[in-house]
């Protein structure tokens, strides 16, 4: 019986998409905050695994940096969500955001996180912190943007809290627009939740709609969904302070 063309078709692997958690570990995250935020990564990894499983296009990854006083990953190499297995963080010390800039731009390249064989959709990057920088976050910041990477990846940014440094986390995401901040424990969990599947979604398409970036269509469906969680906002459309608004719950 003679070949066909069918029978040389081979699959084609997916590229990669990796998916970074840059997770605030200072001593004012102790508690509820840091715990939430635990719980809700451990959460949401069964559904970035089901993303990554019926996805044609790419395969996803998890990497996840701690920063406070030092810079720490918990794995020294993106992980598929079902082999990631999640190590509760535990919040002490101060705000190295600036060292966490210079430590994530050192994976962003080929010789770091980015090495997969068949390729790589730019990653998406969520940025959790509930307060400043406390080392040269500027000088860090400036050695990320040189980064194409971090230039074509989807950054949001979660503000825990009215106390977290707004400017600070526009001016990594590039845009208020892309900064949302919770103000109690269920609100950070779903938040979480919601950021890192969009992302994970549109990050490991081979395209957008129209002329809609990635990191544009995450904002817009992030925020659509925000409306309805109590106790959060986006920065973009911030609600005017009221009496039931007006506070941080972390109880």
């Amino acid at each position: 019986m003679s070949s066909t063309l069918l029978d040389d078709v081979v699959s084609v692997p997916r590229r990669t998409m990796t998916l970074f958690f840059l997770i605030d570990t200072s001593g004012s995250m102790m508690g509820n905050k840091i715990g939430a935020v635990n719980d809700a990564v451990v959460n949401v990894l069964p559904m970035l695994d089901e993303i990554s499983a019926s996805n044609p296009d790419a395969e996803i990854k998890v990497a996840a940096l701690e920063f406070s006083n030092g810079t720490n990953w918990l794995y020294d190499e993106p992980k598929l969500a079902s082999d990631f297995k999640w190590q509760d963080v535990q919040a002490n010390g101060l705000t190295s955001l600036g060292a966490a800039c210079m430590e994530l731009n050192n994976k962003l390249s080929r010789n770091g996180f980015m090495q997969a064989a068949s390729g790589s959709f730019a990653p998406a990057i969520i940025l959790l912190s509930d307060g400043g920088p406390t080392d040269d976050f500027q000088s860090g910041l400036n050695k990320l943007r040189g980064n194409n990477w971090f230039k074509a990846a989807i950054k949001i940014a979660i503000a825990i809290g009215d106390d977290a440094d707004k400017d600070v986390l526009k001016d990594f995401t590039g845009s208020i627009e892309a900064v949302f901040t919770v103000h109690n424990i269920d609100a950070l969990k779903q938040v979480i939740r919601v950021v890192a599947v969009t992302s994970s979604q549109i990050g490991s398409k081979s395209s957008t709609a129209g002329e809609t970036s990635k990191q544009e269509q995450v904002i817009k469906d992030v925020t659509e969904n925000v409306k309805d969680i109590d106790g959060a906002h986006s920065e973009a459309a911030a609600p005017e302070p009221t009496a039931t608004n007006n506070y941080d719950d972390w109880d």
